[in-house]
């Protein structure tokens, strides 16, 4: 595999850039010289690489997904055999377990990013596909234990319950425990998941 180009060594320092000014500033406080200067580059190499800021965020949106989708496959990679439950807890872990792995920046970034999906037509096709894309592999998952016919409420009330985590996370600093939501959330689905298999089996 070749060496990455210069034009894309500069575009990654600038998203990064962006991610760390956005995690402490939001993304209106996250100017083209702040974005430029914890990028360590000049701001007219920003101006070089993206038309505007909001390239940078659309750009910074696909590679979060991305990671996270890396991050899913790999724990669902460790589940052995077919034990669907794990994998639904796998799912769960790979969204909010702490570890070498997770990120406080990128969550406070995809909260922010979430917000500008309702103001801003470009990020919300973003945001939705990736949610959208996200859910659908939950329900699968939860479908593989419950059958399809609670699949889809339970999947919903869980990513909420993901979405919800995030959110205070990144608002009120201190306010989730450490570890906490991870284990919560899968006490949650532990729940859900039998309710929903008791309901398909009657």
């Amino acid at each position: 595999m070749g060496r990455p180009s210069n034009t894309e060594e500069r575009r990654q320092q600038i998203v990064a850039g962006l991610l760390r000014v956005m995690a402490e500033r939001g993304y209106e406080g996250a100017s083209v010289a702040a974005i430029a200067k914890a990028a360590g580059l000049a701001p007219g190499l920003v101006h070089y690489h993206f038309k505007d800021k909001q390239e940078i965020l659309l750009t910074l949106a696909e590679q979060l997904a991305a990671r996270v989708h890396e991050r899913v496959a790999s724990r669902l990679a460790r589940v052995k055999g077919g034990d669907a439950r794990a994998k639904v807890d796998a799912f769960l872990d790979a969204f909010l377990a702490t570890g070498a792995d997770a990120d406080p920046h990128a969550v406070a970034s995809w909260v922010t990013i979430s917000a500008e999906a309702i103001r801003q037509p470009e990020v919300r096709a973003i945001y939705e596909k990736v949610v959208r894309t996200d859910i659908a592999q939950l329900e699968e998952l939860v479908a593989a234990v419950t059958g399809k016919r609670r699949a889809p409420a339970v999947a919903a009330g869980l990513f909420a319950a993901i979405q919800g985590y995030f959110v205070l996370a990144a608002s009120v600093p201190g306010l989730v425990p450490p570890g906490s939501a991870a284990s919560t959330v899968k006490r949650m689905a532990a729940g859900l998941l039998d309710t929903a298999q008791g309901s398909e089996e009657s």
